[in-house]
């Protein structure tokens, strides 16, 4: 059995169970809010969740914290790898977890691609908090205005495990965060 986190990290990114990715997350220390501010790039944990792939087909870059009152859940790749920040409140959620298998397609990452201008923003969609989850008190992203929260663990300094809980949704959505240390990650428009 794989011991340090980064190495068990790594092993279940091959793809693993939900129960699986929700035993190594209780294992990990939490995290301060303070420690979320920056840029980080996101890709999934595959468990089995009818999103797994799905963001990263769309081009979810990841994830960008200001301070607590400001953050940015959805950072995508848009036109020439300039960063953009979507607007959650705009996407249909519940449908996209009824459609989610369509959304791996090629078809669906080009169909994003042409209404991805009408999604963006520059206004940050949800505030970070500490707040129990599992039992333990870690730092938190609350989306302003879809019922989503993403609890964080920490794997290493430099590396995130996320829990994304929306209500209705059965299962988590498992996640990983790398923060981004060149300053041209770190901006989007």
């Amino acid at each position: 059995m794989v011991t340090d986190a980064p190495a068990r990290l790594r092993v279940l990114e091959a793809g693993t169970t939900p129960d699986a990715a929700l035993a190594f997350f209780d294992t990990l220390p939490p995290v301060a809010v303070d420690d979320l501010i920056g840029a980080w790039r996101g890709s999934g944990v595959p468990t089995g969740h009818p999103f797994d792939g799905a963001l990263e087909r769309l081009g979810w870059h990841g994830k960008r914290f200001e301070d607590a009152e400001r953050a940015h859940p959805l950072v995508f790749r848009g036109r020439g790898d300039r960063l953009v920040r979507i607007d959650p409140r705009l996407l249909p959620l519940g449908a996209a977890l009824r459609m989610a298998p369509l959304l791996r397609t090629r078809a669906a990452g080009v169909v994003f691609a042409a209404v991805r201008p009408l999604l963006t923003t520059t206004h940050p969609q949800a505030r970070v908090r500490a707040v129990e989850h599992r039992g333990v008190v870690t730092a938190a992203m609350v989306y302003d205005r879809q019922p989503i929260i993403d609890a964080f663990r920490r794997v290493d300094a430099h590396t995130l495990l996320g829990v994304m809980d929306l209500r209705g949704m059965g299962e988590p959505y498992v996640f990983v965060l790398r923060r981004q240390r060149s300053r041209d990650d770190l901006g989007a428009q």
